[in-house]
C-alpha cells in the first residue's frame, strides 16, 4: 500500500476505534504497558516522547513519573484518540503533557527528549527505519528509547482476524503486522537507526475475555480491522464473526476464552 494511503487508513482506522479501545484492550495490555515503562526507568524533570500515544496508557503515568518540572509530549495520527488523551490528562491535573497529530515519521525534534516511547505502534508504520531514524534525531546523546510491538503470528492466537476480513473486503489493514515480531527484527530497525545496547524481551501472555461478546469487540471494533469491517453489511459480519469464533474456540473454556499472544520490548540508547 502507497505510504499516503497506508496513514489514511491508519488514521481513519483509529479514530473509529477510539471509542471502543479501552473497553476491550487496557486491562489485556497491561502486562506490556508495565513492562515497556518499568524498562524505560523514567525520572523526575524528565522530557518523554510517546509515539503512537492512543488514550494515554503510556502517556498519563509517563507525566505522573516525571512530574510538573518534566515534560511528555503525546503524538498520534488518530485525532479522536488524542482528543481523549487530552480530557484524561486535563481530568488529573497532567498540564505538562502536549498531544500533537503527527506520525512516528514526521517527528522534527532535535536532541529534544531523554526518553522516547513507542507502545504497539511501529507495526502500523509505512517505514519503521524512518520512524526510528526520526526517534534517534528526537533523542540526546545518551537518550534511552523503549518499543514493543506484537510478537510473532504463530504465538498471538487472534491472528486470524487479519485474512478473515482480508477475505471479504480489499483492506491491506496491515500487511506486514507481524514483521517486527519475527526474532531480531526490531533489533535490527534499531541498530540500523544508530541506537547501541539494544536489549529485546519477549513477553507472552494470555487475552482473557468472558464471552464471545467481548472477544468480537476487541477483534472487530477496538482494533485495527475497525474501517475495514464498518463496510461489512449484517450478514458478512455475521459470518466473519462466526469463523472468528471458530479460529479462537481451541481457547474457550474457563469461563471464557483465554488467547494466547506475545510481545516483542526492545531498549536501547543513543550514544553518549
Amino acid at each position: 500500500m502507497e505510504p499516503k494511503l497506508q496513514r489514511w487508513v491508519q488514521r481513519r482506522g483509529w479514530d473509529r476505534a477510539s471509542c471502543h479501545y479501552d473497553r476491550y484492550w487496557a486491562d489485556q495490555l497491561h502486562p506490556v504497558v508495565d513492562l515497556l515503562l518499568s524498562t524505560a526507568d523514567l525520572r523526575a524533570d524528565e522530557h518523554v516522547l510517546d509515539v503512537a500515544a492512543g488514550t494515554g496508557a503510556v502517556a498519563l503515568p509517563a507525566a505522573r513519573t516525571v512530574g510538573p518540572g518534566g515534560r511528555v509530549l503525546a503524538t498520534d495520527i488518530a485525532p479522536k484518540m488524542l482528543d481523549e488523551l487530552g480530557r484524561r490528562a486535563a481530568a488529573c491535573g497532567l498540564t505538562h503533557i502536549e498531544v500533537d497529530p503527527i506520525g512516528a515519521e514526521d517527528i522534527d525534534a532535535d536532541r529534544e527528549f531523554d526518553a522516547a516511547l513507542c507502545s504497539l505502534g511501529l507495526m502500523y508504520v509505512p517505514s519503521p527505519r524512518t520512524a526510528a531514524a526520526a526517534l534517534h534525531h528526537a533523542l540526546r546523546p545518551g537518550g534511552r528509547i523503549v518499543a514493543s510491538v506484537w510478537g510473532e503470528r504463530r504465538n498471538c492466537g487472534w491472528a486470524d482476524i487479519f485474512p478473515i476480513v482480508d477475505a471479504r473486503v480489499s483492506s491491506d489493514v496491515c500487511p506486514m503486522f507481524f514483521a517486527l515480531g519475527a526474532p531480531g527484527a526490531l533489533t535490527a530497525v534499531l541498530e540500523e537507526a544508530g541506537f547501541v545496547d539494544v536489549d529485546e524481551t519477549r513477553l507472552s501472555v494470555e487475552l482473557r475475555y468472558l464471552d464471545a461478546e467481548s472477544a468480537l469487540g476487541a477483534a472487530f471494533d477496538g482494533g485495527p480491522v475497525a474501517l475495514a469491517v464498518s463496510r461489512f453489511d449484517d450478514d458478512v459480519l455475521a459470518a466473519a464473526h462466526a469463523e472468528y469464533l471458530a479460529s479462537i474456540a481451541p481457547f474457550s473454556g474457563h469461563g471464557g476464552y483465554r488467547i494466547p499472544g506475545e510481545f516483542v520490548v526492545a531498549s536501547a540508547r543513543r550514544p553518549s
